[in-house]
This record gives structure tokens, C-alpha cells and sequence, in this order.
């Protein structure tokens, strides 16, 4: 009895031929892994990320479905073969005019916040500048102050980097979007804002690769909070914004962080900043995820907050003590109501 001849091991192939194959980039890549699972490399002795062409075909068609105007979410859980007949039947479909006026934008009496996440997608895709100012500013009026940064406005920001990263969206697309989303947390901070009798907070970028998106949200959600805040735009340097933080008698001052924890420019400005600012300054330093500084963290007695929901509640904690040491009531049950600018 003759017998069968092994099976060819399968070749694998590292990242940068991914990248080469599937036109998704690395950052990207181990972005949609980490989140959706999308595929599961297997790992080298060395450690290296190596990928069947299983693999690199499943890549290719999630690039291609959403370039159709799929979220990579909503397609990532799908096996590879449905993911091919979902392409296979998409049709194209006329795309809406790109100036359209008010009245013909889709007004949702109750939108919900992946409602306007995907109005605002689809404005940002037909580079609709109008129509992605209305869909935010109808979200402020529809949702709650929390509900529209943490459900809206950081999941779309989210979608917008991935989508310039990977290709889906062009680089002037993020660059529109960005424009009209600083206008609108501008807006925010200055209608949100406490009254002058409220306790100041400064918030500043924190680093050379600092997103002003990031810092603006964090500037938002302190406002929406009862927070008076100054927010201190990107480039500014240590010794202006400490000087900023004691001009304003204020007691906290946030750092909004978005590189990575190599960088080592962020712990020369944080230690910079502690330097220059009196003990009683109250140092938070906001980052997307764990991936903070900790070694200068610890050296500078600096907080470290990862995501809105933990900011909220250190300012309330820090508001909360303040007032009982004066003997005030806790200001939580006047926070102001954000208004939509017209």
C-alpha cells in the first residue's frame, strides 16, 4: 500500500508583505486585531507576526467592504466566504449631491448615537462640510452631555483615523473632518462652561504628537462636569502653560496624552511642568489607554486616567473636596447644559 505524501506545510508570510498585499497598514492591522480579531496570526520563535494567505485574502476583502461604507465592525465577525458574497451583491448606489441644503439633510426625531455616527461618516465620505456640522450639532440638542462625547464624538474620531490609515477615507477628508469637529468642541467648552465662581482647570496636549482632538474632548467632558476650563492649544511651551495654570488661580491642570509610552519627550515636559507648578496644582494626565508614562507618573505624583469615565470621576472626587474644605455644597448638581450654537 502505497503512502499519501505529506501536505506542504503552509507559508506564512510577515507583516510588511501584508501590508504590500492588502494596502492596510501596519498600525492599522494590529488595530482591527486587537479590537475585532479580524484574523489570528500565528507567532515565529523570535516573535514575529506571520500570516496564512488565508489570512491576507480575508484582509483583502475587509479593505474592500469597507470602502463600500461599512464599519470595519459590523463586517469583521463575518466569516470570509460571507464577507465575499456581501461584495459580490453590493450594488453601487447614486451618491447624494455634495452641497445640500438644510432641509435635506435627514433629521431623525430620536437619533440614536450610531445614527449620527453614521450620518457623520457619510458626510465626512461626500466631503460635506455642512452636513457634518448639522449632524453633530443636532446630536448636542438630541443626547446628554456624556452620551454625546463618549458615544458620538470618540467613536467617530476612532473611525476617522482608521479610515485615513487604511485608505478608505482620503488624508483632505480627515482634514475636513477635523476642522469642523475642533469647531464644534470649541463650542462646547465655551457654552458648557461654569460660571466665573467656579473652580478653574486648565487642560493642555501633552507631547510633540499630541492629537488637539483628544485634548479638546478632555476639555469638553471638564466643562460639561462644572469645570471652568482653559484649554491651551498644541505647540504651547512648559513654561507658558505653567504660567497660564497660576495667572488663573487654578487648581488642576490635565495633560492630554496620545503617544505611546517609548516617547521620551513626555516625561521631560511632565517633569518640566511639575518643576514649575506649586505642590498644591492637581496633575491629571489623560490617556487613551494604559499606555501612559509610568515612571515619570510616579516620579511626579502626576494621575493617571485612562478614558472619560475615570476623568469624570476624579474631577468630581477632586470638586467633592474642595467644597467640603470650604464648606460648600458639591457643584455636581449644577453642572451646565451644553447648548447648541446656531
Amino acid at each position: 500500500m502505497l503512502k499519501r505524501a505529506p501536505a506542504p506545510p503552509a507559508i506564512l508570510h510577515p507583516i510588511q508583505i501584508v501590508t504590500r498585499r492588502t494596502g492596510v497598514s501596519a498600525d492599522v492591522l494590529r488595530v482591527w486585531e486587537k479590537r475585532y480579531a479580524v484574523v489570528t496570526p500565528v507567532r515565529s520563535p523570535s516573535g514575529r507576526r506571520l500570516y496564512s494567505d488565508a489570512d491576507i485574502e480575508r484582509l483583502r476583502l475587509l479593505v474592500q467592504a469597507t470602502r463600500t461604507g461599512r464599519p470595519i465592525g459590523q463586517v469583521a465577525t463575518l466569516p470570509t466566504p460571507a464577507i465575499l458574497t456581501l461584495l459580490e451583491e453590493e450594488a453601487p448606489t447614486p451618491r447624494p449631491p455634495r452641497h445640500r441644503r438644510q432641509a435635506d439633510i435627514p433629521l431623525v426625531a430620536s437619533p440614536t448615537a450610531d445614527d449620527v455616527v453614521e450620518g457623520c461618516l457619510e458626510a465626512i465620505g461626500d466631503f460635506d462640510a455642512l452636513a457634518l456640522d448639522l449632524q453633530l450639532r443636532r446630536a448636542i440638542v438630541a443626547l446628554s452631555a456624556d452620551d454625546f462625547l463618549d458615544a458620538v464624538v470618540v467613536p467617530l474620531v476612532d473611525h476617522l483615523r482608521i479610515r485615513v490609515l487604511d485608505g478608505s477615507l482620503r488624508r483632505p477628508h480627515g482634514h475636513l473632518a477635523h476642522a469642523v469637529l475642533r469647531r464644534v468642541l470649541d463650542d462646547v467648552v465655551a457654552t458648557a462652561t461654569a460660571p466665573l465662581h467656579s473652580r478653574d482647570l486648565v487642560v493642555a496636549p501633552l507631547g510633540a504628537h499630541a492629537h488637539e482632538l483628544d485634548a479638546l474632548i478632555v476639555a469638553a467632558a471638564a466643562a460639561a462636569d462644572g469645570w471652568r476650563v482653559t484649554y491651551v492649544g498644541a505647540g504651547v511651551p512648559a513654561e507658558d502653560v505653567a504660567e497660564m495654570v497660576q495667572l488663573l488661580g487654578a487648581r488642576v491642570l490635565v495633560l492630554s496624552q496620545a503617544a505611546s509610552s517609548g516617547d521620551r519627550v513626555i516625561p521631560r515636559e511632565l517633569r518640566r511642568l511639575r518643576a514649575l507648578l506649586p505642590a498644591r496644582i492637581e496633575l491629571l494626565v489623560v490617556a487613551t489607554t494604559a499606555d501612559v508614562q509610568r515612571a515619570a507618573l510616579a516620579e511626579t505624583g502626576a494621575t493617571p486616567i485612562v478614558g472619560l469615565g475615570m476623568l469624570r470621576t476624579r474631577l468630581r472626587a477632586l470638586s467633592g473636596d474642595a467644597s467640603a474644605k470650604n464648606g460648600t455644597t458639591d457643584r455636581a448638581s449644577r453642572r451646565p447644559r451644553i447648548r447648541a450654537r446656531r
